[in-house]
């Protein structure tokens, strides 16, 4: 079994994790982590549980990706049965069915990985973009803060320069 999780939001983006077997031992733990992956044997039959946690950060939600995936050698395509029932013509008869039914598991077996593969960069995608919206408002509020500043400088200087230069004697002639 393999099981994996990604923080993509929140503050901080780390959570702690637990791994728990059906008889209650724990299997894998993390703390204050913002992704991993383990590999686990899952010898138990039974409800494993997976735990995450974010009691060091009570004020603030996260959004975890995760995934289990569970590698078992024995198990088949679904439709199987379909190969059992179909009759073999002339033209059929070089190929093995064995063979192609062998190619065509391994076929959607790699077409399952890419599928897995892909849900885990959308997720790193998701994080990523994120991470960018959150900097951005940062770098806008701090950017519009700074030019209030220096707006308020400037007419500060301008007001203490006509100031400075503010001729309060006046000669009559």
């Amino acid at each position: 079994m393999e099981v994996g999780y990604q923080v993509i939001a929140g503050s901080g983006l780390v959570v702690g994790f637990a791994l728990i077997s059906p008889t209650g031992y724990r299997l894998v733990s993390d703390f204050r982590r913002s992704d991993g992956i383990h590999m686990v044997d899952s010898t138990e039959d039974g409800d494993y549980r997976l735990c995450f946690d974010n009691s060091f950060s009570k004020l603030s939600e996260k959004m975890v990706f995760f995934e289990v995936n569970i590698n078992s050698e024995s198990s088949s395509v679904g439709g199987s049965n379909e190969w059992e029932n179909m009759a073999i013509t002339e033209s059929m008869g070089e190929y093995n069915m064995e063979d192609i039914r062998a190619q065509m598991d391994s076929v959607y077996q790699h077409l399952e990985r890419s599928r897995q593969i892909l849900a885990v960069l959308r997720a790193r995608e998701a994080r990523g973009r994120y991470l960018l919206e959150d900097n951005l408002w940062r770098v806008s509020f701090w950017s519009c803060l700074s030019l209030l500043v220096m707006l308020f400088v400037a007419v500060t200087q301008i007001y203490t320069l006509q100031r400075l230069f503010d001729d309060t004697k006046r000669v009559c002639t």
